[in-house]
């Protein structure tokens, strides 16, 4: 005879099955949105080796040293108004035509910031290396042309539209692959150099946000209501200085490189630090959606266990994905290209590198989905002087890349000490919602 539940076990049962379909759900958007980071790994993968076997190793590395810039100069557009643009696509998502207006208008602000900065940063780094047209071309297409692209996909990934989101990200690293790929063609023949490449990145970036503005921007009712904006723009200020910040402490190495190495190092180390980013894609992938949870769950990091576990679970990942990479350059040295081959064997020294260098990252983001701006500014400040007094001290005592790379990774590891002790004691600090 089959007993009934009573309504307390009916209860328990419901519950139980709720909780397993949200779980079911969290599976499915997580491998939507991981099929455009393995997408993206792919063609980022082409990409790198058609460009890098194309170019010299020295105009790769100035190539590969001012997109750095320009990346770091593109926060500066809109000046962090994606912040609250994405904030409200995930909590709020009927305003985000009013915030979608409102990054437009920041975004036309902050043009003569963006255009002063790129000359400082120029003047600093690439005076006597580069032609400041190209420079000037690369700083557009990353800043003007590929950061609304992106801008773009944040608002899609704060609706949940993973798939929309994925599959923009995977068509801008098509199209950036497919313009590297016709311009080893075209090189082979002509003997382009840098010169040309940059007309060719220009052409990708401008193809990839006309088809995110046509195709992938959600529906959508554009108005400017600058009332919403001022309260919200010290927020984004300070996400606009922490993203700068941010990226200065990522890609600061390379521009150190080349201050003080020379444009033939910088090509080397760009290449091995090339190799470090693709073992990131997948993890910021898990981090962006980990940050969706934590805007909406902001106290689900306090057990320590769920700390431990999920840092690391990031430094496991990383480091496998580099040893992976590594072990298939040993045994094959030219399977990316020759001039990869230059690189190949300090991948094995770099093990460390990536996992220390991602959970920096992930510590920033734990910051932002709690809406502890300022604090993950004042923090990326500190790690920011820290890694310029580590950088310049190894890049200074190391000439050789073999020593610099294997010292990179205890430098990476201090990094990380700074920046966990940083963003544990903010944790314990209510989170600012928004």
């Amino acid at each position: 005879m089959v007993q009934r539940l009573s309504p307390r076990g009916q209860q328990r049962v419901a519950g139980a099955v709720s909780r397993l379909w949200a779980q079911r759900a969290v599976a499915r958007d997580y491998l939507t949105a991981i099929s455009g980071s393995a997408g993206r790994l792919v063609f980022s993968l082409i990409y790198f080796v058609a460009l890098a076997n194309t170019l010299t190793i020295a105009e790769f590395g100035l190539f590969a040293t001012a997109s750095a810039a320009g990346v770091m100069l593109s926060r500066i557009l809109g000046f962090g108004f994606t912040a609250p643009l994405y904030r409200v696509a995930t909590v709020r998502p009927r305003l985000i035509g009013i915030f979608a207006g409102g990054f437009l208008m920041m975004g036309a602000l902050s043009l003569p910031v963006l255009a002063l900065s790129s000359a400082l940063v120029f003047a600093l780094f690439f005076g006597g290396d580069l032609n400041p047209i190209i420079f000037a071309e690369i700083v557009i297409a990353e800043a003007l042309l590929w950061r609304p692209a992106e801008t773009i996909v944040i608002v899609n990934n704060g609706m949940n539209r993973f798939g929309r989101a994925s599959l923009l990200v995977i068509l801008g690293t098509v199209l950036r692959a497919a313009a590297a790929g016709m311009f080893a063609l075209t090189a082979a023949g002509h003997g382009l150099a840098l010169a040309e490449w940059v007309h060719f990145y220009l052409a990708a970036n401008a193809a990839a946000l006309l088809i995110a503005i046509l195709v992938f921007t959600p529906p959508m009712r554009l108005q400017i209501r600058p009332r919403y904006y001022w309260k919200r723009l010290p927020d984004a200020l300070y996400v606009a200085g922490a993203e700068l910040l941010f990226y200065l402490q990522m890609e600061f190495d390379k521009l150190l490189v080349l201050s003080l190495g020379g444009a033939e190092l910088a090509g080397i180390y760009a290449i091995l630090m090339r190799l470090v980013d693709l073992t990131a894609i997948p993890i910021r992938t898990f981090t962006m959606m980990l940050v969706q949870r934590l805007m909406r769950l902001p106290d689900m990091m306090k057990r320590w266990r769920v700390r431990i576990g999920l840092e690391a679970g990031v430094f496991l990942l990383s480091t496998a994905a580099l040893f992976v990479l590594a072990l298939i350059l040993a045994v094959a040295p030219n399977a990316l290209g020759s001039n990869v081959a230059a690189a190949a064997g300090l991948v094995m020294l770099a093990l460390a590198i990536p996992g220390f260098r991602n959970l920096t990252e992930y510590h920033s983001e734990l910051l932002f989905a709690r809406g502890q701006t300022l604090r993950r500014a004042i923090n990326l400040l500190i790690l920011t002087g820290a890694k310029l007094a580590i950088l310049t001290v190894l890049i200074a005592e190391a000439a050789d890349p073999a020593i610099l790379t294997l010292w990179l990774n205890g430098g990476f590891a201090l990094l990380y000490g700074i920046s966990a002790v940083l963003t544990y004691t903010a944790l314990r600090k209510p989170a600012k919602l928004i």
